[in-house]
């Protein structure tokens, strides 16, 4: 290995970890300032819902193209573009006037947070051999967890003390280091050859995504009935059949589907997909259950979530030798279910739990789901091809993102089904719902560890061995 390869895996993962960070932290801080956001631009904050659907529509789309974009420009070159299209439009967001402008500004935001999250996974796949795959992957993924927890603590503190702007203008510093450190550490890897781009495999995976997603986000709405709502939703799912019926005849599809024949990738991926319903659902139960439940004010929700980002990076210092003595197939089988306890353990916690116990259940939950997405996306690439590397990484986002999407939605099914119109101002009826929704989540995660017994004993070895020998 000469030098300047031993600096480039050195410094790689900070560069896209710098800019996941950045995107998942702004993903969930802007949910606390909508009411800051809606008076200080003079509408009510139900209109301010466009602030928070337009990104997710604009990751929907984009995300399924990236691959190819970063294969036919580079993937320094648009990982910088990236980063820098996600800076710029940070700072227009902050300067906003009006909602138009603010929505707009999200737009630009969202399209540059698609191509930042694949196009940089996709850079440490093809930078790192199988064998020290694991540990990369394993640095990275640490602000994928802990951005989601902190988003709701940083943004009641900004909100309270400082102008909603200023949760915006965050971005701004660390947009320009991870954009300092992408152009000097990213490497430029173009795709194989040059494929064309499928037009019409895009219009439908995009819109059928972009309508589902939309659907998941604005779940339970009363502006919206429910007839329209399940021919939408119909729509949307008759839309990805299409799409799933052109890519089997395209010679050249948007997402290659066939990819799913690897068992690693479509356990890693597919299993994960549905491990993530339950575990989706935590930043919309937690707080609900933290302060609607036990009656605490924002800022110590808040803080009680930080016990789960703080054992996520205490674990990211064992999760290789742990993978190394035990395997994928027992950690993932053994590590879901023990998941699916811990959320239904949440089901216990009532006004009289200590803060202790509660701290101490969210450190176990931080623990286990580091261990899980440490697992899953780095078992996902243990047996894909160099040439395909840009193909899977695109798939797996893009299923991840509608994953979360479905989980906050499956969350907010499950809380209302049993609240059944109760008055949220209730405590007890609200406390009771949530307990019976976590249980259900709990055992929704428990059952998901059947996707992980399909597993081989072996699979995925040289990518959680290979690093130990």
């Amino acid at each position: 290995m000469t030098q300047s390869e031993s600096v480039v895996k050195r410094f790689l993962p900070w560069v896209v970890a710098s800019a996941l960070f950045m995107e998942q932290l702004d993903s969930t801080i802007v949910n606390t300032a909508v009411p800051a956001m809606s008076a200080s631009l003079g509408v009510t904050p139900l209109s301010l819902k466009a602030v928070v659907t337009s990104y997710i529509l604009s990751l929907a789309v984009g995300i399924p193209v990236s691959g190819w974009i970063a294969d036919r420009f580079g993937t320094r070159r648009v990982f910088s573009f990236a980063v820098t299209l996600f800076t710029i439009a940070s700072i227009l967001c902050g300067l906003s006037v009006n909602v138009p402008m603010l929505v707009a500004s999200r737009v630009l935001q969202g399209l540059g947070a698609a191509l930042m999250m694949p196009v940089g996974r996709l850079t440490i796949v093809r930078t790192f051999p199988k064998s020290e795959l694991l540990a990369a992957m394993n640095f990275v993924i640490i602000p994928a967890l802990i951005g989601p927890l902190l988003g709701p603590l940083v943004g009641g503190l900004i909100v309270h003390w400082l102008s909603w702007r200023v949760i915006f203008f965050v971005n701004v510093p660390v947009g320009l280091v991870a954009l300092y450190l992408s152009h000097h550490y990213m490497p430029n890897y173009y795709g194989d050859s040059q494929r064309p781009l499928d037009v019409i495999g895009l219009v439908l995976f995009g819109s059928g995504t972009a309508l589902m997603s939309w659907l998941l986000e604005i779940f339970g709405q009363h502006d919206l009935s429910n007839m329209s709502a399940l021919i939408l939703f119909g729509l949307s799912v008759m839309l990805l059949a299409a799409y799933v019926w052109h890519a089997r005849e395209h010679v050249y599809p948007l997402l290659n589907l066939a990819l799913f024949k690897v068992r690693t990738f479509r356990v890693g991926v597919g299993g994960g997909f549905i491990t993530r319903l339950g575990i989706g659902a935590l930043p919309f139960l937690l707080p609900l259950l933290y302060q609607l439940g036990l009656g605490l004010p924002a800022w110590q929700s808040g803080l009680l979530m930080m016990p789960s980002a703080l054992a996520a990076m205490g674990m990211k210092m064992i999760a290789t030798k742990v993978l190394a003595r035990f395997g994928y197939r027992r950690i993932l089988t053994i590590n879901t279910v023990m998941i699916g306890c811990t959320i239904a353990c949440f089901s216990l916690v009532d006004t009289t739990t200590p803060i202790a116990l509660i701290v101490l259940l969210g450190f176990t939950m931080g623990f286990f789901n580091s261990l899980q997405f440490t697992c899953m996306n780095s078992m996902a690439y243990a047996d894909i091809k160099t040439p395909d590397a840009s193909m899977a990484s695109t798939i797996a986002s893009s299923l991840q993102q509608l994953s979360m999407s479905f989980g906050l939605a499956f969350g907010l099914l499950i809380t209302g089904w049993f609240l059944a119109g109760l008055p949220q101002t209730n405590h007890v009826a609200v406390l009771s719902a949530l307990h019976r929704a976590f249980i259900c989540m709990g055992a929704i995660t428990i059952i998901s560890a059947l996707t992980f017994t399909t597993l081989r004993v072996n699979d995925g070895e040289n990518v959680s061995r290979a690093h130990n020998s």
